[in-house]
């Protein structure tokens, strides 16, 4: 599937898996855990010049993040931490790396219907479904 076909699609969360134990070990606060699973937030991934913009939009929090394709860059996460991240693209999979005091791998794979986002931090794994909104 190429890159064109997922950009700029709106995917709204509607399943998932495991995202309270993922959060406790990246040392979330029990408010913010009990926030952040009562939302279901929507991801839009979109291109210009070669900066790449994911944004997440929330009633609870949105934030947005701007990156080139395999270049290093500065990210404060949505839970506050600051960690060094790459974002790399391999046909419809948009893998990012977040380094930190932990570092923690989200593989999100885009289709015409919907967006999965594998969640991995120590030996925790959160699986996250997206549909398309139309």
């Amino acid at each position: 599937m190429p890159v064109e076909d997922f950009l700029g699609k709106k995917y709204k969360l509607s399943n998932s898996e495991n995202f309270d134990d993922f959060m406790k070990a990246l040392g979330v606060s029990l408010v913010t855990r009990k926030m952040g699973a009562s939302v279901n937030p929507v991801v839009e991934l979109t291109e210009s010049d070669g900066t790449y913009t994911l944004k997440t939009t929330s009633p609870f929090k949105s934030s947005e993040i701007k990156f080139k394709l395999g270049e290093e860059f500065e990210e404060e996460t949505p839970d506050g931490r600051k960690v060094k991240s790459v974002c790399t693209l391999e046909g419809n999979k948009l893998l990012h790396i977040q380094k930190g005091e932990k570092e923690t791998t989200i593989e999100r794979e885009f289709s015409a219907t919907e967006m999965k986002a594998v969640m991995k931090v120590d030996d925790i794994v959160c699986t996250r479904v997206y549909t398309v909104q139309n």
